[in-house]
């Protein structure tokens, strides 16, 4: 049961198990599919990468295909599962916003500077921002992906200017995402990030950041606890003792 605080161990549970599976199962798949996509372009051979030390299978196109499509697959099932997940449960706020876009500035702004940061919910603005534009181009890969594999179908044929439209639009998408784990992965390089690392492995994130970084989430889980809620979701399904 994620949103819920041990006050014993002064830490609140921001990501229960199956948010952690998918986050896990996507980062672990699209480094696959980003490793083995390049592989195929081919940019291993021509750079020698499959002459180090357990590399040699890098070049090996009938290795990296396979590698593809299962990476592919993990992908497909993690985000269907998010979806289907989210939407029975009627969790949406990592949905940006309005406002957010300004907000995010002021985040920034007050990273840069050790200035006074604006009250935040669960998620911060940019984290917002960052999901939306991530899942659309994770949609975008996946679309033109599934229309790549069909095109090999011999029951199946597009047009040609159609499918260079399509590959290149696979190809961008790609470099879209690599930008965007870029971009996720830096922002921990500000301090005040730090410690949601550790939230994605354990689940739990100290009561005191929350309080100070996420005061509008705190006010929520604390309205929650004096309605004798033993988490933020027993609130919302109103299932409360």
């Amino acid at each position: 049961m994620a949103n819920k605080i041990f006050k014993m161990e002064k830490k609140v549970q921001r990501h229960s198990p199956s948010v952690r599976f998918v986050h896990w199962s996507v980062a672990v798949s699209t480094f696959v599919l980003i490793f083995s996509g390049f592989g195929q372009m081919p940019m291993y051979a021509r750079y020698y990468l499959d002459t180090l030390p357990g590399l040699w299978w890098s070049s090996d196109y009938s290795v990296t295909l396979p590698m593809h499509y299962i990476a592919a697959a993990v992908l497909m099932f993690a985000v269907g599962y998010h979806i289907v997940f989210h939407l029975m449960r009627k969790e949406f706020g990592i949905l940006p916003r309005r406002g957010d876009i300004k907000e995010s500035c002021q985040i920034i702004k007050a990273m840069l500077t050790n200035g006074e940061e604006p009250p935040s919910d669960k998620f911060l603005a940019e984290q917002r921002l960052a999901y939306v534009f991530i899942a659309f181009w994770f949609l975008v890969v996946i679309i033109t992906g599934v229309i790549k594999v069909l095109k090999n179908l011999s029951s199946i044929t597009f047009d040609g200017t159609f499918m260079v439209w399509t590959n290149d639009l696979h190809t961008f998408a790609s470099f879209m995402i690599v930008f965007g784990i870029i971009a996720h992965l830096g922002a921990f390089i500000f301090k005040s990030n730090r410690p949601l690392i550790m939230s994605m492995f354990t689940g739990k994130i100290d009561l005191r950041y929350v309080k100070h970084r996420h005061s509008l989430w705190y006010e929520r889980l604390q309205g929650a606890s004096s309605k004798g809620c033993e988490s933020e979701d027993q609130f919302k399904e109103g299932a409360c003792r």
